[in-house]
């Protein structure tokens, strides 16, 4: 499935991670988006494009036979996600580890310890 837009990205991003935490039996998922417009789809469905429409709603069926939190935070307070999206755009087919990827351990080690990620332009 190609996907149209970067608000389509977001979408998948969601309904992907929530399958996987059903498929494995997980009772708890918090999932964390810099896309604002992705937590708003949440509430308001009607904001997802009709090629997704069908898979977003089982999704959120799933989200709410789970407990699963979605929260907003800015693009700056999610480095790890941002160097694992950058691996993702690698990537030709879904993929899970089982460990840290080698290439963002370094970032995981500074958000936990809680050392600020600056941007420059």
């Amino acid at each position: 499935m190609g996907l149209a837009n970067v608000f389509d990205a977001e979408l998948m991003g969601i309904i992907l991670a929530v399958e996987c935490a059903v498929n494995r039996n997980w009772n708890f998922l918090w999932i964390e988006t810099n896309s604002m417009l992705a937590t708003m789809a949440i509430k308001s469905p009607h904001m997802v494009p009709w090629e997704l429409k069908n898979r977003w709603l089982n999704c959120i069926h799933r989200m709410n036979n789970i407990s699963c939190f979605v929260t907003h935070i800015f693009r700056e307070g999610n480095h790890c996600a941002d160097r694992l999206a950058a691996l993702g755009l690698t990537l030709n087919e879904f993929t899970w580890w089982n460990n840290i990827p080698v290439s963002i351990r370094e970032h995981l080690v500074k958000n936990r310890l809680g050392i600020p990620y600056y941007r420059f332009s």
